[in-house]
């Protein structure tokens, strides 16, 4: 299967939990914890952000919430790009922030929230 196709297959599997993670960015930016708040979506045991979804028969994945700030302090976004990631992160608003951690290796992919 190629790349773009278990992005579509992945994008397809967590329809269902886009409201979750849409109310969870809400609250990670109304309650000021983060502007830029990111979910985790794994497969393995992940000691990072709070668990929103656990992997199960319907779903093969594990979601957790995180945010900028705590990539930033188990360094997995150095300070010195901090300003990049920002510039590249799209719209909390509109879009949702995944870091996908799979066979393909870990990537940042931004879905519609709708």
């Amino acid at each position: 299967m190629s790349t773009a196709n278990q992005y579509l297959l992945l994008q397809e599997q967590i329809q269902p939990y886009k409201k979750i993670l849409s109310q969870a960015a809400d609250v990670i930016m109304d309650e000021n914890v983060s502007k830029y708040p990111i979910f985790i979506i794994h497969q393995q045991e992940l000691q990072m952000g709070v668990s929103l979804v656990e992997a199960g028969e319907i779903m093969k994945w594990s979601v957790n919430a995180s945010t900028l700030e705590e990539f930033v302090t188990k360094e997995l976004i150095f300070m010195d790009k901090v300003q990049e990631f920002i510039g590249t992160y799209k719209n909390p608003d509109e879009h949702l922030c995944l870091f996908v951690l799979s066979e393909l290796g870990a990537q940042f992919i931004f879905v519609p929230r709708q």
